[in-house]
């Protein structure tokens, strides 16, 4: 059974209600009809009942069962309007934009899941990451302990020697394109928290990339990783978490043995922490056009879990994703 499938599973096991802003997208209504239907979690989509219903049509999903809310009518719109209002007046938002706002179906969406009528929320097929983000970051915020919001990739290889039975975690590859030390170090223990929740990794085991092996080459890009390391220690002390390291010294147990020896993770790591947006972009697509790997991402990092899609998404993707985010809720 794949990650994806294993993910899928484990959302039915308690169920959790996902918000869909994109209520009258296509693809999102034939995914919300498959995850209603296989019971993987609550769909809720957003938008004008009639947009839907004749989208639904076209699209041939059956949506009967599944709730529909459209934001500029919504029953509880001054609830969750004043909440936002609250959320916001010391950043200048008056009573009137708050009202505005919430008759957006984004931010009302981020707003049900502010207030714990839904769980969390999937977006991305016609919105960017920033329609999505931004208010997330304005209203969710991030998980306490932690300063950033990041992405994991879950690269699934068919080369099973590699990290857990041939899983492994890479980030952050969508979202920080430069990362302080201190950012790295947040990344690293909030990824390691994604293998735990999303990939059942009990031992997860963090390996911090550098094109440097302890100490093998000088640079301050080198000095960033190892600050990182440290740090992060700090904020998890009992987590197998070990760099600079290069990929290889990582990965293969002798080159590891070889490189970093007597590390509790070179040569075994299964959740990688690139350096920096353009190694982690790279990386991951390396591993997933060459490597041949199954790959699915997710935010992580937020007090409540959203996340984004690619606006080339599949149904199929729509579907994982708000299985993952349903997993991330439990």
């Amino acid at each position: 059974m794949s990650i994806m499938q294993k993910i899928r599973e484990k959302a039915k096991t308690n169920l959790k209600t996902i918000v869909l802003p994109e209520g009258d997208e296509k693809r999102t209504l034939k995914a919300a009809e498959i995850v209603f239907k296989e019971g993987i979690a609550v769909p809720v989509l957003l938008g004008n009942k009639d947009k839907i219903a004749e989208a639904a049509k076209e699209a041939g999903a059956d949506i009967s069962g599944i709730k529909t809310i459209d934001p500029e009518t919504a029953g509880d719109a001054a609830e969750l309007t004043q909440m936002l209002y609250e959320a916001r007046k010391a950043k200048g938002v008056t009573p009137e934009k708050a009202a505005e706002l919430c008759r957006d179906a984004m931010y009302y969406g981020i707003m049900l899941v502010k207030s714990g009528k839904a769980d969390g929320l999937v977006s991305g097929a016609v919105h960017t990451t920033g329609d999505m983000l931004l208010p997330a970051l304005q209203l969710i915020k991030t998980k306490p302990g932690c300063k950033v919001v990041s992405s994991s990739f879950l690269m699934d290889c068919p080369n099973k020697a590699l990290g857990e039975d041939g899983l492994l975690v890479y980030s952050d590859c969508v979202v920080i394109p430069c990362p302080t030390a201190e950012q790295l170090a947040h990344i690293a223990v909030s990824t390691a928290d994604t293998a735990r929740t999303l990939c059942d990794i009990k031992e997860p085991r963090v390996a911090l990339l550098s094109f440097s092996t302890k100490g093998s080459a000088k640079h301050e890009l080198v000095d960033k990783v190892r600050e990182a390391v440290e740090i992060a220690h700090t904020l998890a002390p009992d987590l197998l978490l070990d760099g600079e390291m290069q990929f290889d010294a990582a990965l293969v147990p002798e080159i590891g043995q070889s490189k970093a020896k007597g590390s509790p993770v070179a040569g075994r790591a299964n959740v990688l922490i690139f350096p920096d947006l353009q190694a982690g972009n790279i990386g991951y697509k390396i591993t997933q056009r060459i490597g041949g790997a199954d790959c699915f991402a997710v935010l992580q990092g937020l007090a409540k879990p959203c996340n984004d899609l690619s606006r080339g998404c599949s149904v199929d993707d729509i579907v994982t994703t708000v299985a993952a985010t349903a997993v991330q809720a439990q």
